[in-house]
């Protein structure tokens, strides 16, 4: 009895290890199967390869999506010094392994002091605005804390020193940095443009080396001693003292009193999908509006085929964009203003109120979208990574304009943020704490089958870049790839309309007898980069618009 029952055993063990075999080599030959220019378990897109490449490499030594994104982000603060840095703010959504969404929110605030008519001395239409009056209190160090601290798996050290070896050794100027450089050929940028010049006095061009070698020593001292130090310690004193000597207002109090927040992510369904999205003051829930206002327009492949259908799509959009524009006022700090508006953007009741004062055959003019003059921004960068185990993280960090105030501290190698001027014509007072509005809207989509993380950068065109990408992707049926590559518009302040190069002329010209006005700009701030994962397979793109590239493994 007692050999049978043994045999039994041993009969059901060697069938469960042959099962688990099959499950093993059924897995390792779905891996294999995956599509070319996709990988089987993780991937980050940054805004260039290098960044995606750095963060790759820290998920394959074991780190989790979070300890990805920061190892990205580091790298980007230097490849793209333009966009983003420790001067800045950044927002995190952070998919769980177990399906919970989580926003660490580590946006820039408002120092205890600043000019009391500053918004008095906002310009009336678009222009890089510089000058340490508007620097916010920088978060983005305290976001990376907070971030690590609740998902990161490897030493906080780790993640910067593939970023503190750049930075030191220095790098061939890459293509969008050296872009933009031209930018501080003025007296008024002197202490910046000192870090892009050479020992004659010429600005740096594309191509020549550049070492960032002030901020490697940031860098390096706070991942040995720790966050604190930026913001209660030597680097906070001597940041301090060059934004007073620049005539700015923060005080080291601001630093140490700053805190990052944690809470959930706000979800409204969309399709097969739920969308998840930080909540105010960032613009995910603009996005949310305008995606619920055209997912009752049907949208299909067969739209993009004839022309009056492609038309009236487009002219319907804009008509999404305008009233969205009319709309932005509402979005504010939760702490120093109702949500009772804003919470009103994800009902479908309000998305149909919008859609019935949409005419199919014509626009109307501003008063019509209760829009009120404000300013349209641009710059930021945004990372998003997926992780073996499921998690995600879907991240935008920003200085705000291109090189932010302007404002470089010569003794911590950092550039300072411009972002309080994203109040001007969207804020009748500020106060001490509060962020600013943003269009930053770092998303993620899951369904049962399907994840879909996904940002953008540009400012204004932030909304624009994934409203369209979004329905590229999911609604016309093009690839993740081709949804991000399509030629996309942007409506601004003023209502007028700028297409993108290659965006169909036919079409352009066919909006223009509906009555919109169209303004030329050859320069289109849009990026998005996003991370899809279906079948076990994922598909990461990072836009080319800044000739990013993704990496995975």
């Amino acid at each position: 009895m007692a050999r049978s029952k043994a045999r039994v055993y041993t009969c059901c063990a060697v069938m469960l290890l042959c099962l688990v075999a099959v499950i093993v080599c059924i897995s390792v030959f779905v891996r294999r199967k995956c599509p070319d220019n996709t990988f089987p378990r993780a991937a980050v897109a940054a805004d260039s390869a290098r960044c995606s490449q750095i963060g790759r490499d820290i998920l394959q030594k074991g780190g989790s999506a979070v300890d990805g994104a920061i190892a990205a982000l580091l790298c980007t603060s230097v490849i793209n010094p333009q966009s983003m840095g420790l001067g800045g703010g950044s927002i995190f959504t952070v998919l769980e392994s177990s399906g919970k969404v989580k926003i660490i929110n580590s946006r820039e605030t408002v120092p205890e002091k600043f000019k009391a008519d500053l918004l008095q001395s906002c310009p009336n239409t678009f222009q890089m605005i510089s000058g340490s009056q508007w620097i916010g209190v920088p978060g983005e160090i305290r976001g990376y804390e907070q971030a690590h601290r609740l998902y990161g798996k490897l030493p906080w050290a780790s993640l910067f020193q593939p970023t503190i070896k750049l930075a030191r050794e220095g790098f061939p100027i890459p293509a969008v940095q050296g872009r933009y450089i031209p930018y501080l050929d003025t007296n008024q940028t002197m202490p910046l443009r000192k870090l892009f010049t050479d020992k004659k006095g010429n600005l740096l061009r594309t191509g020549d080396p550049v070492k960032f070698e002030r901020l490697a020593d940031t860098l390096e001292r706070i991942a040995e001693d720790g966050p604190d130090v930026f913001y209660n310690g030597r680097i906070a004193e001597d940041l301090i003292h060059d934004i007073q000597e620049a005539g700015g207002t923060l005080t080291t109090q601001d630093l140490a009193s700053y805190r990052a927040t944690v809470t959930d992510a706000w979800a409204v369904p969309f399709g097969e999908y739920q969308m998840f999205f930080p909540p105010p003051p960032a613009g995910g829930i603009i996005l949310s509006l305008i995606l619920n206002v055209m997912k009752e327009y049907n949208l299909n492949p067969a739209t993009l085929k004839e022309k009056e259908q492609k038309t009236l799509a487009y002219h319907r959009l804009i008509e999404a964009f305008k009233f969205a524009n009319g709309l932005k006022k509402h979005i504010c700090d939760p702490g120093f203003c109702s949500e009772e508006m804003a919470n009103k953007f994800t009902e479908d009741s309000f998305a149909k109120h919008i859609r019935s004062s949409i005419s199919g055959d014509k626009t109307h003019d501003p008063q019509y979208y209760n829009i009120t003059p404000y300013l349209d921004s641009m710059g930021t960068t945004h990372v998003s990574v997926m992780a073996e185990d499921g998690s995600a993280v879907s991240v935008t960090s920003t200085i705000n304009h291109i090189f932010g105030s302007k404002v470089f501290s010569p003794r911590t190698g950092i550039i300072l943020n411009n972002e309080l001027s994203d109040f001007c014509g969207r804020a009748d007072n500020i106060f001490p704490g509060e962020q600013p509005p943003s269009s930053m809207s770092p998303t993620v989509l899951k369904s049962r089958s399907k994840t879909l993380v996904i940002g953008s950068t540009g400012g204004s065109m932030i909304t624009t870049g994934m409203a369209s990408a979004l329905m590229n992707h999911l609604w016309f049926g093009k690839s993740l790839k081709e949804a991000i590559a399509a030629p996309v518009f942007f409506v601004n302040s003023q209502n007028l309309v700028k297409f993108e190069p290659h965006f169909d002329k036919d079409v352009i010209e066919a909006l223009k007898v509906l009555g919109h006005k169209q303004y030329d700009d050859k320069m289109f701030y849009n990026v998005v980069n996003a991370v899809e994962k279906e079948d076990g397979c994922i598909c990461a793109v990072s836009d080319g618009r800044k000739q990013g590239e993704a990496a995975g493994y």
